[in-house]
């Protein structure tokens, strides 16, 4: 039984590794000291995702005071519910009703940049493209036969699936080669690219607020751990002058 403990315990990371993505993911490159990025991020998570999925775990105004957003815009622009600023940010979708709309309820994403990766919610942004067999129309790359609509349709404009096609033993096979767009969206595909990153962005505060500030003390904690090796080394030839 040992045994059998030890060899699933080596195998786990490569399980883990096995269950991630099948494609290539692109490179978020956010910036968590970017707070024009940062707030352009949360108004359109709010306007765009909040209606479906909630951030519990985060308050409002923790997000307005770390994002430099004056209480009143918050709650003008941001809060959508009767909620009061100090409230957590949860939205009013009834979640059974939410479970026969979508085949399951939204999940709260508070954590969701922890757990799936900026590069994976950058990519799967960007990776929607129009699918008359799905439900709601649309299918993703990332995330195959996914269960939502393309809610960044009307900024990004209707993404299409261009293929490429081989004949194999006289067979025509599809496979997706890449995803072009119509045109009717209100940004371009540079712009949009720069919104899915702010919201990435957002997202990513969102799952450790404190980030930026433990990283700032991890600098000054190293410092001192440096400095006070530097006082034992000498602490130590001195003592060991003494002995010999």
């Amino acid at each position: 039984m040992k045994k059998l403990f030890i060899t699933l315990f080596a195998l786990l990371p490569g399980l883990v590794f096995a269950a991630g993505p099948s494609i290539p993911l692109d490179k978020a490159n956010f910036d968590l000291t970017d707070k024009v990025s940062l707030q352009n991020g949360a108004k359109l998570f709010m306007n765009y995702c909040f209606g479906c999925h909630a951030t519990g775990y985060q308050r409002y105004e923790r997000v307005a005071n770390d994002l430099d957003i004056p209480n009143e815009i918050m709650m003008a622009n941001m809060v959508f519910t009767d909620q009061k600023i100090g409230d957590l940010m949860h939205n009013a979708i009834n979640k059974e009703d939410a479970a026969k709309w979508f085949g399951a309820a939204p999940p709260d994403l508070t954590l969701v940049a922890r757990l799936r990766g900026p590069d994976w919610l950058y990519t799967y942004l960007r990776s929607f493209y129009q699918d008359p067999s799905r439900p709601f129309g649309v299918n993703n790359t990332v995330f195959p036969d996914v269960g939502m609509p393309h809610v960044l349709e009307e900024l990004q404009g209707v993404p299409k699936a261009v293929y490429a096609v081989e004949i194999v033993d006289g067979e025509e096979h599809k496979t997706l080669d890449y995803i072009e767009t119509d045109g009717t969206g209100e940004l371009s595909a540079d712009e949009y690219d720069q919104a899915v990153l702010d919201m990435v962005n957002f997202m990513v505060y969102s799952g450790e607020p404190m980030r930026v500030e433990r990283e700032r003390l991890g600098v000054f904690v190293l410092g001192f751990i440096f400095i006070f090796f530097i006082i034992s080394y000498l602490l130590k030839k001195e003592f060991w002058r003494d002995v010999h």
